[in-house]
């Protein structure tokens, strides 16, 4: 553990040493024309009657930047709105990219429209042109923008309110939905974690009543159970199990991978990614829920066989590109360490390894923990709205 907290320490003094470095580039390059738009701007702000630019604004450029990293996003917001060279200047995308790397992995959510739309972020705080050492600024990236709208404390504020259309879509879908949503969960994070998170849903009658337990099977795969969301919405998950009871507990305790009755392997693709059919029963279930409930285990991370199995469950279902999917990126118990030394994968990055940026349904990665089912409800919040329940 010691030497885990050691590494991250390392690492966020290479990050910033790494972005030192950069702004005194950025000052030896740009100094000299950053200088002269200061004393023009401050001339002119001066002439027009308005407050010249203080303290903070005589400082060196470098120093000005390295002030700013130090300010939270939305202290920078304000700052631009003071004059036109801080609006300039706040808006530099050195600064949103240092603030990406540094907090993206512990954003708790991330969905299809907030995911940043990004070119290469960590492979370096600047884009150098080939065959030269020059350092250049990519024009076409507003990473204040992708920053603003993929951060959840940002993201609520940002929201343009809902067209009137919309609003009635969703006030008829409300109506014309006679029977419950039912949603197919499955994945490796029911399986392989210490803490069942169906066990925990089932026996959690605060947080989430159970209205009805469906005794018949799905063809041996799985059962339907019913939720009451806030005492008003009732909803239905069918839970895919790709093995029984017995072969679960001894595959996790023996660390062993058991064949999945959910799946058929059909051979490979030209790059050797594996290929995957539901079987039949699976895809009798794809046919009737109206969404997908995708448990990952944030504990090991995503390859490539869930990445291809996910897929494949959602490539049967019936006009699956409106399904919305909600992937609960689940660790089994809250532990500071698992955030704060990497060792929990963040929702980008599992949104990444999975494929979400190129589905066509509508998606939301969510952090959850089985033990406490903390972020559960704000996840299945988002899989009603995207359902057509009106909330």
């Amino acid at each position: 553990m010691a030497g885990s907290e050691t590494a991250m320490v390392k690492k966020t003094q290479c990050n910033e040493s790494v972005l030192i470095s950069n702004l005194r580039r950025f000052r030896d390059k740009y100094i000299t024309d950053a200088r002269r738009r200061l004393d023009q701007t401050a001339t002119t702000e001066m002439t027009d009657g308005k407050t010249p630019l203080g303290s903070l604004g005589s400082l060196p450029v470098d120093l000005q930047f390295l002030i700013m990293t130090l300010l939270s996003p939305p202290d920078l917001c304000r700052l631009g709105a003071t004059s036109s060279y801080w609006q300039v200047m706040v808006r530099d995308p050195l600064l949103w990219r240092y603030f990406l790397l540094r907090d993206m992995p512990h954003w708790p959510s991330i969905d299809h429209v907030t995911m940043p739309q990004l070119k290469d972020l960590k492979a370096s705080l600047f884009d150098r042109e080939e065959d030269t050492d020059e350092m250049q600024l990519d024009p076409q990236q507003d990473l204040m923008a992708e920053y603003l709208r993929g951060c959840p404390a940002c993201r609520q504020r940002l929201q343009p309110p809902q067209q009137l259309y919309k609003v009635v879509t969703s006030l008829l879908l409300s109506y014309v939905m006679s029977a419950e949503p039912r949603y197919a969960m499955f994945g490796p994070g029911m399986e392989q974690l210490d803490v069942s998170i169906v066990c925990r849903l089932m026996h959690s009658p605060v947080m989430l009543p159970v209205v009805e337990t469906t005794q018949r099977q799905i063809n041996g795969i799985g059962s339907g159970i019913s939720y009451m969301y806030k005492n008003q919405h009732k909803f239905n998950i069918l839970t895919l199990y790709s093995t029984n009871r017995a072969e679960r507990e001894r595959a996790r305790v023996e660390h062993l991978s058991v064949p999945s009755k959910l799946f058929i392997l059909e051979g490979t693709d030209q790059s050797g990614r594996p290929i995957y059919t539901p079987t039949p029963q699976v895809q009798e279930v794809c046919h009737i829920v109206n969404g997908f409930i995708y448990v990952a285990n944030a504990e090991q991370g995503e390859g490539e066989l869930q990445r291809a199995r996910m897929q494949a469950v959602l490539g049967h279902a019936r006009d699956w590109s409106d399904r919305p999917l909600l992937v609960l990126s689940c660790v089994s118990r809250e532990d500071p360490d698992l955030s704060s030394l990497g060792t929990r994968t963040s929702c980008v990055d599992m949104a990444q390894r999975l494929g979400l940026p190129l589905l066509p349904n509508p998606w939301m990665v969510q952090d959850t923990v089985a033990e406490s089912l903390s972020g559960f409800l704000d996840g299945i919040s988002w899989l009603l709205h995207y359902s057509g329940v009106r909330l």
